[in-house]
């Protein structure tokens, strides 16, 4: 178990560090499953560090909480996986990357260390100008991470993947720039998210 952690911790140092090095080394071996249990453990994870900073916060913990936590939050975990996999393989169509699901689920499936700080920082999120740095500061970061997967891990024309991006970037800044960000915010912290409607 030890070891594994470690191991755990490694990846996620080498994704941070050295994105290209590590996502080039990404191959299909017809291995899916331990990608889907990833995305199934963090969120878990991500579940239950939840549910804890609200118990911290003095939040009364129901059944339907627990279930959300340890069930829900983890299987949308996996869902999750296979939406973000069928956005790659678009994106991989456009900028002439590879055309392999196994390699965009792999991929996807490394950087979902970030599902579980993602349902924390959000739950963390006290008031509107929390929400806001917040969300903005993890959605630039998740199409940060989406970028190193097109180029490196599926092998996208580079200045393609940038337009894509770029295009990806208008329409977060639209959403931000319109009402709908408040539908966005209330999907990460409704509380936080009703401060700002005050």
């Amino acid at each position: 178990m030890k070891k594994k952690i470690k191991g755990a911790l490694k990846r996620v140092k080498n994704i941070i560090t050295n994105p290209k090095r590590y996502f080039t080394k990404i191959v299909a071996d017809g291995n899916m499953e331990e990608s889907m249990l990833r995305a199934f453990l963090y969120g878990l994870l991500g579940g239950c560090l939840v549910l804890l900073i609200r118990l911290i916060g003095g939040a009364t913990i129901t059944v339907g909480a627990i279930f959300t936590a340890i069930v829900v939050v983890p299987v949308l975990a996996v869902a999750l996986l296979f939406v973000f996999g069928g956005l790659m393989m678009l994106i991989s169509e456009i900028t002439g990357g590879e055309r392999d699901w196994e390699i965009a689920i792999k991929g996807l499936a490394s950087i979902f260390f970030i599902y579980p700080l993602i349902l924390v920082l959000n739950a963390l999120a006290f008031n509107c100008t929390s929400m806001w740095v917040i969300s903005i500061m993890v959605d630039l970061y998740v199409l940060f991470l989406f970028y190193n997967i097109a180029v490196y891990c599926m092998r996208g024309k580079k200045s393609n993947v940038i337009i894509v991006i770029s295009v990806l970037l208008l329409f977060m800044f639209t959403v931000y720039a319109t009402d709908y960000r408040i539908g966005w915010f209330m999907l990460k912290n409704t509380g936080a998210t009703l401060a700002c409607l005050v």
